[in-house]
């Protein structure tokens, strides 16, 4: 028979159970197991342990609010200053490529990073007043243009109906300068200098570019320094969203310029 301190399975306890009833006083006494503790003290503290309250884990927290708002917000605005630009087209010279009022999204990692090529699109601070000769519309002192010439080369044109050369090689623009535009109306020779790029509007009868600021002290040369950006997408408006064509093959053929 079952007493204090005998040990047996979990059945003969059953039915020890079932043949006192449920008078505690009839009952056998404290039953031990095999390590000496009882069995059902140790169901009962786990039951208790199952049916207590717990935390609830619904609550939002500061760490939350840390990591869905101040987070994200950190991390855009550190895009924002180091990696990309957003810029309004302030006037027609780059049509039809780009029109007035277009928002352009750029890459600041050109050319602080990476260097700059013929053909990109670049954005820059605008370097000797050239604003005061272009219909512009809104503020700031930003300009937009493509990059023909890199220091070293040589960038000419004999005038209208003639082509564009750099490095003695004639390049065929007929793929961005608007339709119907000559390369150039009059003719023109710079040698582009160390530090500085030589820039033309794709809207050539509308651009006050490099080829009108000759006597501004850098030949109508800007400055690389002066680039915060190369063009990357037209994001507004929206129906007309797309990627920005630096056409780089266009100068596929032209030969390094002069050592700088």
């Amino acid at each position: 028979m079952p007493g204090s301190g005998t040990e047996f399975s979990r059945d003969e306890w059953i039915v020890a159970i079932a043949d006192h009833g449920v008078d505690p006083t009839d009952m056998p006494g404290r039953v031990v197991g095999t390590d000496g503790r009882d069995p059902l003290a140790r169901r009962r503290k786990g039951a208790h342990r199952k049916t207590s309250p717990k935390r609830n884990n619904d609550s939002f927290s500061f760490r939350d609010l840390l990591i869905w708002c101040v987070v994200p917000f950190v991390a855009v605005l550190l895009v924002r200053i180091f990696l990309i630009g957003f810029y309004v087209i302030p006037s027609g010279s780059m049509r039809d490529t780009i029109e007035i009022g277009d928002r352009v999204i750029t890459s600041k990692l050109t050319p602080k990073y990476f260097d700059l090529k013929r053909g990109d699109i670049v954005v820059f601070h605008d370097p000797a007043n050239w604003l005061n000769q272009e219909t512009t519309r809104g503020k700031g002192d930003y300009l937009i243009k493509r990059l023909i010439g890199l220091p070293g080369d040589v960038v000419e044109c004999g005038g209208a109906g003639q082509p564009v050369k750099i490095n003695g090689v004639a390049i065929d623009e007929t793929s961005y300068i608007k339709s119907g535009v000559d390369p150039s109306s009059f003719s023109f020779r710079v040698e582009v200098t160390a530090g500085h790029i030589f820039v033309m509007g794709d809207n050539r009868a509308s651009s006050a570019d490099s080829r009108y600021h000759q006597d501004d002290g850098d030949h109508g040369l800007v400055p690389i320094d002066n680039v915060v950006g190369v063009g990357l997408m037209r994001y507004w408006p929206l129906n007309r969203m797309s990627f920005l064509s630096s056409h780089h093959d266009v100068f596929k053929d032209v030969p390094a310029g002069k050592a700088q």
